[in-house]
């Protein structure tokens, strides 16, 4: 690879001077030295344990623990741990609800020198099961809510049981003699799979170590700080805040965010004296949506919002709800690489266009374009997003297959490799790397490529969109059908004509969704992420148009409003209809046109029923040419001056039609 085609980037002094001005006023945090990244979680933590023992280390409601009751807690269950798995790196599975038992027992688990695996007792008999056998663990760690111990005891019959609720309280609290190499695996998390079954993910203790001294020195981690902690900790996600708080002294702040929560949300934000806030977008834009405008958030200093696309109407949002010293991160990571990109915005800077961009990596890491045949691409060319470092995860539990296919060897260093990530992007000299959506949201739409994440970010920028989705279903004759599914804000109502008209002035009509779908809110997964294929299906509906339906007046009217339900696939289609807001594009439209011709026999230029976007228009027409008959061989060049119409001509000719609309 060639200097030129090299991508790693200095923090341009725009985004170094905005990061500078979101450190924390009156704190000092303690600089995460590389050295530290040689050594092991367990030894960063109670390194922070000598300097802060009585600081408080994690808060939920009225319970909490300092740093030195964390530790002790910690060590108490690493020597239950070493008890009953004395010997080798083995896995552990966590069933815990409580997440400060839950933080002392991951702690505890690393102490021991084990790998923890995070399950939910709240998933799924069958898929929590498949879990414990995949990760081939011999012990699992549960506290005492009803839930968890019934999970454990139905998922995991051939495994030991250690139960916390039963641990002598200040047994063995001094931290065990646990060695740990520095290539040992932290943890394994589970993700979807692309086969159906959960895939597990390794954290390596290496990775996690660079992570957090990126986020340390990058964001000014202090003991002042209190992050807060809204992901489950069954999440790669969660871990961010997890360590970055508990390996600088600074306070973790767990809240558990469910439906009617946001209100209290917004209170105990204040109320815990919140100063790094951390979700993803939907979690962000439910919360903007309970604020009065009266908040002040005095404490707050950083907005975190990654594992989601981020909007300009999110940046609009932090800019009218956050106090202008505070910050917003645009962070990008991955559970394989953990941070890739971060772009720091501020209530001044200008973001132009749809995108908000993903920024520069971490020093330590390279972001790469690659192309199909797995060369680099230069700059403003679009292609996989991947990630060449050091630093990368170990790769997948049991799966040597898929991990030799997504992380390649470096040919250049030795200690190196490559982590395809299965997103497209490009890299820009001016704002870093920007996000374009996955390869596999990349369809064909009647011969063109089309990036559903483009179409998305359009429909986001309107005011008041509060979420967009576009799915691409199959259909046997267009290839793929596009269907945008939309949120939008309590106290916003935009009109479907509204969305398609931003969408038909934004978009070439090939990119134009079928059908435009309005929705009360997404489905959505356990992480915060929406679940595409829990979206309802749209069917054959007529959509909601703020034309009123009119049903046919006449014969001809009649016979024209049931071609275009059969060419549109809709179960009804009223005289004043436009056809575009039906869904109709160039190659439908060919299609009516060619219908029209054989139906009624009439000699007319193709060009006055392209003309012609309504059902009343187009009988018009026809009406006024009744008596054009035309010949066999008028009606055979007209069906062949339509079949030979490109669709880029028939799309000029319906763009044209639109515009005058």
């Amino acid at each position: 690879m060639s200097d030129a085609q090299r991508q790693s980037f200095q923090l341009p002094p725009e985004q170094q001077a905005i990061r500078d001005k979101c450190f924390h006023p009156s704190g000092t945090f303690v600089e995460f030295p590389i050295e530290n990244v040689e050594t092991s979680i367990p030894a960063r933590f109670e390194k922070i344990v000598r300097l802060y023992p009585d600081r408080l280390a994690v808060k939920m409601g009225d319970r909490s623990l300092t740093y030195d009751e964390l530790n002790q807690s910690a060590n108490c269950i690493a020597h239950a741990i070493l008890t009953k798995q004395p010997r080798g790196a083995e896995s552990v599975a966590l069933f815990i609800e409580d997440p400060v038992l839950m933080t002392a027992a991951i702690l505890g688990v690393l102490k021991a020198g084990k790998v923890f695996v995070p399950l939910d007792p709240n998933y799924p008999t069958e898929r929590n099961a498949f879990m414990i056998q995949d990760c081939g663990t011999t012990l699992v760690v549960c506290d005492q809510s009803t839930v968890a111990l019934s999970t454990a005891r139905n998922v995991a019959d051939q495994c030991q049981i250690l139960e916390l609720g039963k641990l002598a309280p200040g047994k063995s609290v001094e931290n065990p003699a646990v060695s740990t190499r520095l290539d040992e695996f932290a943890y394994v998390m589970y993700t979807s799979g692309s086969t159906g079954k959960p895939k597990g993910v390794i954290g390596g203790r290496k990775t996690i170590l660079y992570d957090i001294l990126w986020m340390t020195n990058t964001l000014g981690i202090c003991r002042q700080d209190r992050l807060t902690l809204l992901h489950s900790l069954s999440f790669s996600g969660a871990t961010y805040n997890f360590f970055g708080a508990l390996l600088n002294g600074a306070t973790l702040v767990p809240f558990e965010v469910r439906d009617g929560s946001y209100s209290e949300l917004v209170r105990w934000m204040h109320a815990e004296r919140i100063t790094i806030f951390h979700s993803v977008p939907a979690v962000f834009r439910l919360l903007c949506e309970h604020l009065t405008g009266t908040e002040k958030f005095p404490y707050l200093r950083l907005v975190i919002l990654g594992g989601a696309v981020v909007t300009v109407g999110d940046i609009n949002r932090f800019r009218k709800h956050f106090p202008t010293g505070c910050s917003l991160l645009h962070r990008m990571g991955t559970t394989e690489t953990n941070t890739v990109g971060s772009y720091f915005v501020d209530h001044d800077l200008r973001i132009t266009g749809n995108k908000v961009p993903l920024g520069w990596p971490p020093e330590g890491k390279e972001v790469l374009i690659l192309d199909e045949a797995g060369q680099s691409l230069p700059f403003d060319q679009v292609g996989e997003i991947a990630v060449r470092s050091r630093y990368l995860t170990p790769g997948y539990w049991n799966d040597p297959e898929l991990t030799a296919a997504k992380f390649l060897a470096d040919p250049e260093v030795s200690d190196q490799r490559v982590y395809l990530t299965g997103d497209l992007g490009r890299m820009t000299q001016e704002l870093g790397l920007v996000h374009l959506g996955r390869i596999d949201s990349q369809v064909r739409v009647r011969g063109h490529r089309v990036e559903t994440a483009e179409i998305e970010a359009v429909l986001a920028r309107y005011p008041g969109v509060k979420e967009a989705v576009i799915v691409a279903r199959e259909c046997p004759e267009d290839n793929a059908q596009l269907i945008a599914y939309v949120t939008v804000e309590q106290q916003a109502t935009p009109s479907l004509s509204d969305l398609r008209s931003l969408l038909q002035n934004s978009l070439p009509l090939y990119m134009l969704p079928s059908k435009l779908i309005i929705l009360d809110s997404m489905p959505m997964m356990p992480n915060g992420k929406v679940n595409r294929r829990a979206l309802p299906d749209p069917g054959e509906t007529r959509p909601e148009l703020d034309t009123t339906y009119v049903a046919p007046r006449s014969v001809v009217e009649t016979e024209l409003a049931q071609i275009w339900t059969q060419v549109l696939s809709i179960d009804l289609v009223g005289i004043h209809d436009n056809f575009l807001d039906l869904g109709g594009h160039s190659l439908a439209a060919s299609r009516v046109i060619s219908r029209v011709i054989q139906s009624f026999q009439l000699e007319l230029p193709v060009k006055a029923l392209f003309d012609a976007p309504t059902v009343a228009e187009m009988a018009a027409i026809i009406t006024q040419n009744q008596t054009k008959q035309a010949s066999n061989t008028e009606m055979a060049q007209m069906l062949r001056e339509v079949e030979a119409m490109t669709e880029d001509e028939a799309q000029r000719q319906l763009a044209k039609e639109s515009a005058q609309g």
